[in-house]
């Protein structure tokens, strides 16, 4: 990777992506691009360029890959689980006719292209335990259906035409830096705001709901990594399981609780979201990617509760 595009880059994994991007390969190496509206800021906007880049503008970025000379694609662009299903068209224009649009770039333009796929991807016929990498897809909601699509396009597309397309299959993304924005597993970031503010917990997933998860820094370090590996390793592409720690709302309540003894919790179950939650997997076997490209986490549920409270206190002023 020499010059690099974040589309979404003012996003929940877009903005810190474009930061890690930039200390690895430096700020005027990596473009971030965003949509009108979600403008970069502080940071964000003071460490490099930033362009409008609008997955359903097509030319708007083929001029920013002309300008900066871009081989290297993050296409971060998607409505978030819980969000999708309350605007089903256009997550379906934003999730797969953008990505059209960005797979034809890359196409013309000869990127390499990271389109992350989810653990959404998978439904309620799918192996809830130890989720094999290759293995039944058959998502209820839009979310898990453009996800799916996202991966066979970006299949095709490395087929028929030679794109280097990549993703994995993101667990729930944990982060103190952005805030949720509508994500079923978005609970297990408001639970640390709760604790280090002093208030009660209202869960809206049930005791016993297990789902993946991920520390932001990990899934930082898996979407660079996989783009850096050796392609000739690469058996699959998209997308590769990605695992680091699984866990129901009683624990991670437990973990936090050893820290925040006075933290209490309740139960209020959203349907939705319980919904969604159940059709995701409880735990995926991510043994492609370890053996692939070296995939290995770094945090469990204990190092980054302890980093999540202390970067929070520290962020709150608590």
């Amino acid at each position: 990777m020499k010059n690099v595009l974040v589309i979404g880059a003012t996003g929940q994994i877009g903005s810190e992506l474009t930061m890690e991007l930039r200390k690895r390969y430096g700020g005027s190496h990596v473009v971030a691009g965003y949509i009108i509206g979600a403008e970069p800021k502080g940071e964000l906007l003071e460490s490099g360029p930033s362009e409008i880049a609008d997955v359903t503008d097509a030319e708007a970025i083929v001029k920013v890959v002309k300008k900066y000379d871009i081989d290297t694609i993050y296409n971060l662009a998607a409505l978030l689980s819980v969000v999708a299903e309350s605007w089903p068209r256009l997550a379906w224009k934003i999730g797969v006719d953008g990505l059209w649009n960005v797979l034809e770039v890359a196409r013309e333009h000869h990127c390499a292209l990271f389109t992350p796929s989810s653990i959404g991807s998978f439904g309620l016929t799918t192996p809830h335990v130890m989720t094999p990498q290759d293995t039944i897809q058959r998502p209820t909601t839009i979310y898990g259906v453009s996800k799916v699509t996202t991966e066979l396009l970006s299949d095709y597309y490395f087929l028929k035409y030679g794109v280097d397309t990549r993703a994995v299959r993101f667990p729930g993304i944990i982060s103190y830096v952005t805030p949720p924005g509508g994500g079923t597993t978005d609970y297990a970031v408001d639970i640390y705001y709760s604790a280090v503010r002093g208030e009660k917990f209202v869960c809206p997933i049930k005791q016993g709901t297990l789902m993946d998860m991920i520390y932001m820094p990990d899934a930082l370090h898996a979407a660079i990594q996989l783009m850096e590996a050796d392609p000739t390793k690469l058996v699959h592409r998209n997308a590769f399981n990605l695992a680091s720690m699984s866990f129901a709302p009683e624990t991670i309540y437990a973990a936090i609780k050893r820290h925040v003894p006075e933290f209490e919790m309740e139960y209020k179950v959203d349907p939705l979201k319980q919904h969604i939650a159940d059709s995701w997997p409880d735990c995926m076997d991510d043994s492609c990617a370890r053996s692939e490209w070296g995939w290995q986490p770094q945090y469990d549920l204990e190092a980054m509760t302890v980093d999540m409270l202390e970067k929070l206190r520290l962020k709150l002023d608590k």
